[in-house]
């Protein structure tokens, strides 16, 4: 059976013509797929011929909530999602004053290796379908009883690495008739696959970018993120500068900040070097510490923070959301899996 809630419009409109439906059928249909109904019984303004007939065609994508976590500090809330087919994947949902931001999985693991991640503990098992990418929207959405507005591309996996779907998600997540949430108003995070990059620019969207760093100068980077032994840091900043030609939007750059190993006076001044001659935010986020890395948080941030500014270059710290619930990525889906195994071995 075929994945409706993965189709655009046009592609429903198309298909309800084939049974003999009139057009303006399919705009009822995406409606309330993008409005969380779990079976087509529910879309009340239907006729049950109909609504029968889709159900004979199509399913809808309906992920479970394997566990969920709520921070007491912040109103900050972390699920683990089940899919159909038993593999669990992860989303954030953040209170900002500017509005409520949800941080969304793009795969289930992760092939891109990066040393102080957990999401990439146990590898990549499959791409996400870009309706499974719409559930966590929609579903945190209606668990938690509030509007989200902004949506960061920045859990589990690599989107540019998903790339064709993450295209169809952001098309479905931007149509006016279903979630409608602007581009402006979502952000896409890559450890930096180089033609991806390229690709995205020619897309032309008025997301925002942002490029997991984390090292200015390629000894570094190589050894906390594999990656870069394919696309260099000199490679990268090529592409970030051919991006900001071609689309004109700032480009951010995730830096955690790792004792000991990035975290440097000089490292500052190098990131500052390679982004001169285009605007670029660096954000610079506290580690978080993750069981299976030797890898600990920078004691150097603010000292780090004032030397990127000294050079006119915009520095944040992220402020940390969720600590009390392992909000990091990776974390609850890692504690999942070795609970299930735990369990298959008694």
């Amino acid at each position: 059976m075929k994945d409706i809630k993965c189709m655009t419009l046009e592609e429903i409109s198309s298909a309800l013509r084939e049974m003999g439906e009139p057009a303006f059928r399919a705009k009822q249909v995406f409606t309330w797929l993008h409005r969380g109904v779990t079976s087509f019984d529910e879309m009340s303004n239907l006729s049950k011929p109909l609504r029968a007939k889709l159900a004979g065609e199509f399913l809808i994508t309906v992920p479970r909530v394997a566990r969920c976590q709520r921070s007491q500090l912040d109103g900050t809330v972390k699920y683990l999602w089940e899919l159909a087919d038993g593999n669990c994947i992860e989303s954030v949902l953040m209170r900002y004053h500017h509005g409520n931001t949800i941080c969304i999985s793009s795969q289930v693991g992760c092939r891109m290796g990066c040393a102080f991640c957990a999401s990439t503990v146990a590898g990549r098992v499959r791409d996400l379908a870009a309706s499974e990418m719409l559930d966590q929207v929609i579903f945190s959405q209606l668990d938690a009883g509030i509007p989200i507005s902004n949506i960061v591309l920045m859990g589990i996996g690599e989107p540019l690495d998903n790339f064709d779907t993450v295209m169809r998600f952001l098309e479905l997540v931007n149509h006016p008739d279903g979630l409608n949430i602007g581009m402006r108003h979502i952000s896409l995070s890559t450890c930096g696959i180089v033609p991806m990059i390229d690709a995205l620019a020619e897309r032309n969207l008025q997301l925002t970018l942002s490029v997991s760093l984390h090292a200015p100068d390629s000894q570094t980077r190589s050894q906390i993120m594999p990656v870069n032994r394919a696309y260099d840091v000199d490679t990268l900043f090529a592409a970030c500068h051919r991006y900001f030609k071609k689309t004109g939007r700032r480009i951010s750059f995730e830096y955690a900040m790792i004792d000991g190993v990035n975290d440097s006076d000089a490292q500052a001044d190098l990131i500052a070097k390679k982004i001169r001659g285009m605007p670029g935010h660096v954000n610079l986020i506290p580690l978080n510490d993750v069981v299976e890395s030797p890898l600990k948080p920078s004691r150097r941030i603010d000292a780090f923070a004032r030397r990127l500014e000294s050079h006119g270059i915009t520095a944040t710290v992220r402020r940390s959301l969720g600590g009390d619930i392992d909000a990091s990525c990776g974390q609850l889906r890692r504690k999942e899996m070795e609970e299930k195994k735990g369990a298959d071995t008694l």
